[in-house]
C-alpha cells in the first residue's frame, strides 16, 4: 500500500473497536484515532466553569454522546494534522454520529480519497456488551485496551509501555445499557448513511474471539487494499 488509507470502525460498546484498531495499527503502521481518549482528555482537562464542557462532562459520565459539534471539530482538527502529513489512520469510536459523519467524511474523503476510505462494522448483542465491558482494562499510561478475554486475565503490565494494567470506572452495567441504547440510536443509522454513499462495508462477526475477528478483518481489508471493492455492501 503505497497511498496513505482511512480506516473506520463502526459497532457498539464492547465490540473490540479499540483492540481490532490497535492490532490492525501494529500490522500496518496505521496511526490509531481514538476518538473516545480526544473526548476524555478534553473533558479531564476543562475548566470547571465552561459552561459546554460541563455539560460535555456531565453526557459523557452517564453514558449519553457528548455534544457532536464539539466532538466533530476536535476530531476534523486531528484528522487534518495526520492527513496532511501523510499518515495513515484507523478510527476506533468514530463516527459517533449522522451528523458527525457527514462532517468527518467530507474532511476524510479531501486528504484520502474515497477510494482509500474504508469502513468496518462489528456487532455484538447487548448482553456481549455489558459482559465485555463490565470488567474491560486499559493500561494506566496510554489507554491500550485488554478485554475481557482469557489470553489478558492474569496480565499486570502492558506489553507495550510496562505501565500498570487498571479497570475502566465508567463502565459499570447501567451506564453501558444506556451507552449500547445510545449506540443503537445514534450510531448504528450511521452505516446507512455510508451505505447510501455508496461506500464499501466489510461486515465481521464480532462474538468470535479476538483473534478470529482479527484474521477474518486482515483477509477481507487485504482484499479491499489491494482489489477495490468500491460500491459493495457486506451486510
Amino acid at each position: 500500500m503505497r497511498e496513505k488509507q482511512c480506516v473506520i470502525f463502526i459497532g457498539p460498546p464492547g465490540a473490540g473497536k479499540d483492540t481490532q484498531s490497535e492490532l490492525l495499527a501494529d500490522d500496518y503502521g496505521f496511526n490509531h484515532f481514538r476518538t473516545s481518549r480526544i473526548i476524555e482528555e478534553k473533558i479531564k482537562n476543562a475548566d470547571p466553569n465552561d459552561p459546554v464542557l460541563k455539560q460535555a462532562k456531565a453526557d459523557y459520565d452517564s453514558g449519553k454522546l457528548v455534544n457532536f459539534k464539539l466532538v466533530a471539530s476536535w476530531v476534523v482538527d486531528k484528522i487534518q494534522a495526520l492527513g496532511e502529513a501523510s499518515k495513515s489512520i484507523v478510527f476506533s469510536g468514530s463516527f459517533r454520529t449522522v451528523d458527525e459523519a457527514e462532517i468527518e467524511i467530507l474532511v476524510c474523503e479531501k486528504l484520502y480519497g474515497r477510494e482509500n476510505i474504508h469502513f468496518i462494522y462489528i456487532p455484538i448483542s447487548e448482553a456481549t456488551s455489558i459482559k465485555r465491558n463490565s470488567s474491560r482494562k486499559i493500561c494506566e499510561a496510554n489507554q491500550h485496551p485488554f478485554p475481557d478475554f482469557p489470553e489478558y486475565r492474569d496480565m499486570k503490565a502492558c506489553p507495550k509501555d510496562g505501565s500498570a494494567i487498571i479497570t475502566r470506572t465508567i463502565d459499570d452495567p447501567q451506564i453501558i445499557t444506556v451507552r449500547y441504547q445510545t449506540y443503537l440510536h445514534d450510531t448504528r443509522p450511521v452505516l446507512d448513511h455510508v451505505e447510501s454513499l455508496k461506500f464499501p462495508v466489510i461486515k465481521v462477526d464480532g462474538e468470535q474471539s479476538i483473534r478470529e475477528v482479527h484474521e477474518e478483518i486482515l483477509q477481507r481489508i487485504d482484499e479491499s487494499f489491494h482489489e477495490g471493492e468500491a460500491g459493495m455492501v457486506f451486510r
